[in-house]
């Protein structure tokens, strides 16, 4: 140490000796004032009531070094954080007058799989906080005490609740409000600054929120599939940080709408007035099996004329819930992919919150929602068993061309060509109608692993639809099944192998084509079976029902007539000539074929 240095803290050592002796008083024993301290606390219960009265502290109660540090701010940073509740039937939202922090959010009509009380979010695993700059430097709100609040009002459709929360000095003031309609799970949120002139420097408030999203279902590994950050742009683009268990980051360049935290059933996001800026967003997957995502974000919100606004969306992740909340905000449900959404957005949530107002029972909700799409789609698998049927009568022609052509794979598929042109069959007729059907079968595969209708709703053994039926637990785990037995998939496995056999009687299909169809019921098998018990109940009955629908045309398709109308088609295109199309296909065999000897 220098001379320079020594003598720097021996002076910095007498300022502070000199200030303790002459002006910095002892501890005393404060004198309160009874009247005075019953008057100070009925203006905070007034306050908390929905008075528009603001409690105040003397500048001579703050500290020197406080004010030295917050400037005119100072007064505001005194004060007791209380607790203050916003809520309607639906969402139940718990503040700290320190800072106006959200300490707690419950959603009201559910649980978890505990049977809990269903906390969103919480102290302890949750952090918002905000912050802005003045000419003292930066400070996070939760510097200050504010003062509640709360007043109801009515409105078209319901009371509107409002809590405000104000931060007073002299120089001004700082408001920040909250209302909540009834019915909804939206918060709207106002921020204001009042007067403190050339106090605030910044243009935008700056906010940070980590969320460590804890699990409110049995199943971790399938809510960690479902648990992402999401964000959409306001140019119109949905983004996503994905499901993978690998930390994952992301610095938005464009401007943001909203920011969704989203779990498998709920979403706890933030929407923008106009947009964010400066977004960056975190997602980790930690080690404790209490929490299934570690979820961050940090951007700004601009502010004008001393105001800025943004909302908060605290609710389940119901489809029409969320389409009215802004543009895009449905998309933290998963619908499918673009060729299979369709059938979930624009029927099957329909038919859900239809049959809703008549039947309790999900059982019997999928049950009635598999007849009626098996009824719009019976023409489609009538075309396709009078396709297959049509295919099964003219199997000894095929047999003819194989057994005389057999040798020449070329010249096999030419006169296959002929025949089924000169029959009137189409190979693809049986197929076709089938395939129609196949966005229905895959949007379903989408829906009901998302669908929050299903939430802990029972039918028969299964005590909860949106998870696995645990019918049989095994003693040791299967690899790529399971260490459990889900009744409902065993079921749909069965019930598919029959309708396999039953279906290779119509059909001309043999070896290895004809095997597969009992192949993939078991690889299936073994998929479902962690999958939620709603979808499995689902295909189930979807296959029972198909085979009623094949039993019941059966009845009504005679092959003799089938077979007359073969040969009535074959005599009158006896003479027919070649289509163009089918010309240029032979053309194309038959270069294929020459290529092939070269």
């Amino acid at each position: 140490m220098d001379r320079n240095q020594a003598t720097g803290l021996i002076l910095f050592a007498a300022v502070i000796l000199i200030y303790s002796i002459f002006f910095a008083s002892g501890p005393e024993t404060p004198v309160v004032d009874e009247n005075q301290a019953q008057t100070e606390q009925e203006s905070i219960s007034s306050a908390i009531d929905g008075s528009s009265a603001v409690v105040e502290t003397p500048i001579e109660l703050v500290d020197s070094l406080r004010a030295s540090k917050f400037g005119v701010l100072a007064p505001l940073t005194v004060g007791e954080a209380k607790v203050v509740v916003l809520e309607n039937e639906q969402v139940k939202i718990t503040f700290s007058t320190k800072g106006a922090a959200i300490k707690e959010v419950q959603l009201k009509e559910y649980e978890s799989w505990k049977g809990e009380p269903l906390l969103l979010l919480s102290e302890e695993s949750s952090n918002l906080s905000e912050s802005i700059t003045t000419r003292f430097g930066e400070f996070n709100l939760t510097d200050f005490y504010f003062t509640p609040s709360l007043n109801s009002t009515p409105g078209e459709e319901g009371t509107i609740h409002e809590l405000t929360f104000t931060a007073q000095t002299e120089s001004g003031a700082i408001k920040q409000t909250f209302t909540l309609n009834d019915g909804e799970y939206v918060v709207k949120k106002s921020f204001e600054i009042e007067n403190y002139q050339g106090v605030f420097t910044g243009n935008e408030v700056k906010l940070s929120w980590t969320d460590q999203v804890k699990a409110q279902e049995k199943d971790l590994a399938e809510s960690r599939r479902k648990s992402q950050v999401n964000y959409y742009l306001t140019s119109g683009t949905y983004e996503n940080l994905g499901v993978s268990d690998d930390t994952e980051e992301a610095a938005v360049t464009e401007p943001v709408k909203w920011i969704g935290f989203s779990q498998r059933f709920f979403t706890a996001g933030i929407i923008a007035e106009n947009d964010f800026k400066n977004v960056n967003l975190t997602q980790s997957t930690p080690a404790d099996s209490s929490i299934v995502r570690t979820m961050g974000a940090s951007f700004s919100v601009p502010v004008e004329n001393g105001k800025s606004a943004y909302s908060f969306y605290f609710g389940p992740d119901k489809y029409k819930t969320l389409k009215k909340v802004t543009e895009g905000f449905e998309k933290n449900v998963d619908m499918g992919y673009f060729f299979v959404s369709w059938v979930n957005k624009y029927i099957v949530v329909h038919l859900f919150e239809f049959l809703e107002k008549y039947f309790s029972n999900y059982g019997i909700i999928i049950i009635i929602i598999v007849f009626l799409i098996k009824l719009a789609l019976s023409p489609l698998t009538y075309k396709s068993y009078i396709g297959m049927a049509k295919m099964r009568v003219i199997k000894p022609e095929i047999d003819e061309l194989k057994e005389k052509f057999g040798d020449d794979p070329t010249k096999m598929q030419q006169e296959q060509m002929k025949l089924f042109s000169q029959l009137g069959v189409s190979p693809i007729s049986g197929c076709l109608p089938l395939l129609l059907q196949m966005p229905f079968l895959f949007a379903m595969f989408f829906f009901f692993p998302n669908s929050i209708e299903l939430r802990q709703e029972s039918f028969l053994w299964a005590k909860d639809l949106s998870t696995y039926d645990e019918f049989f637990k095994l003693p040791f785990t299967i690899p790529f099944y399971g260490s459990h037995v889900s009744l409902f998939t065993l079921l749909m496995t069965v019930s598919q192998i029959i309708y396999t056999h039953f279906n290779n009687q119509l059909t001309t299909a043999t070896g290895p084509m004809k095997n597969l169809g009992y192949i993939m019921p078991v690889m299936f098998m073994f998929i479902l079976n962690s999958y939620p018990a709603g979808l499995s109940f689902y295909y189930f009955v979807s296959n029972v029902f198909t085979f009623g629908q094949q039993a019941l045309i059966k009845l009504f398709v005679d092959d003799t007539k089938i077979r007359q109308k073969v040969e009535e088609n074959k005599a009158k295109n006896v003479n027919k000539k070649k289509s163009k199309f089918q010309q240029r296909l032979e053309d194309a065999m038959k270069a294929a074929d020459a290529n092939k000897k070269k």
